[in-house]
């Protein structure tokens, strides 16, 4: 995995816009925490069908006024070719140079896809209108996406994304870190060679997680489950198991060449905050 170690390690974190007045000082305070720490970037999330379209760019415009790169998620499931074009503008008047290009999910009793089919069809569009304006973060799956037939396919999926000319990949989170150097090897072998960042997920509740899992394809694996159910109700017990686990297989990603990380952080600070602590990245 020389190629990736060839790139030096970031961390960036993401967030999903906030739904209430609550919810939006409450991301302030986490993303006053997390800045501390000079991430290379926040992204931010963008609903099914563009749902959250307005408070994904008040979100991203309030951070970058900040001083810190936002980067913004944008799904081409149920799009257009214009109004795609009229959010890349918006973002480009407003000095956002980072995007994280997604399919994104058909949301419930939408019959269409959309003009986009597919992310490399939304990175090509990108790049077609903005030429190299944009650095653009694809997402990968190193356990393969949920809905493909099978891992060759999926491969061939991500391969496209890179070669419509993709900056950068960020993982599904996943806690097999095989799972993660195959896929590098995999991409090393077939001539990727752009930074592949993991994406990984602080555990805190055992049925978020569960559900989380089951929507997006990651897997638990058997003794992590049974270890997490056996802490019933007991949170702290459930909280002080994750810290390590997923502590360990942080550092164990970074010492294996993995470019950075990107968390997940649910617009929580303290769990993210716990695992960096324990890599002694401050």
């Amino acid at each position: 995995m020389q190629s990736q170690k060839t790139h030096p390690q970031l961390f960036s974190f993401e967030f999903y816009p906030p739904k209430t007045e609550e919810g939006a000082e409450n991301l302030l305070i986490v993303q006053s925490k997390l800045a501390k720490l000079n991430p290379d970037f926040f992204s931010v999330t963008f609903g099914a069908g563009g749902s959250t379209r307005d408070k994904t760019f008040d979100t991203v415009i309030a951070i970058q006024a900040k001083g810190i790169a936002a980067a913004p998620h944008l799904s081409c499931v149920a799009s257009t070719k214009d109004n795609i074009r009229a959010i890349l503008k918006d973002y480009q008047d407003n000095g956002i140079a980072k995007i994280v290009a997604l399919r994104g999910d058909l949301p419930s009793g939408m019959m269409s896809a959309g003009e986009f089919r597919y992310a490399n069809e939304l990175v090509e569009f990108i790049r077609q209108e903005t030429g190299d304006y944009f650095q653009i973060h694809v997402a990968a799956y190193p356990e393969v996406h949920p809905q493909s037939t099978n891992a060759t396919e999926d491969f061939k999926n991500f391969k496209r994304k890179v070669e419509a000319g993709a900056n950068a990949a960020i993982t599904q989170y996943f806690y097999n870190a095989e799972a993660y150097f195959y896929f590098v090897d995999t991409c090393e072998q077939n001539g990727i060679t752009i930074p592949i960042v993991p994406g990984i997920m602080p555990i805190t509740q055992y049925a978020q997680l569960f559900r989380f899992s089951e929507m997006c394809g990651a897997d638990i694996p058997r003794w992590m489950r049974k270890r997490l159910e056996s802490y019933g109700d007991n949170r702290e017990a459930v909280q002080s198991f994750g810290l390590d686990l997923v502590s360990n297989l942080c550092q164990r990603l970074l010492d294996g060449g993995a470019p950075g990380l990107h968390f997940y952080t649910m617009n929580q600070a303290a769990p993210t905050l716990a695992i960096l602590e324990n890599l002694q990245i401050k």
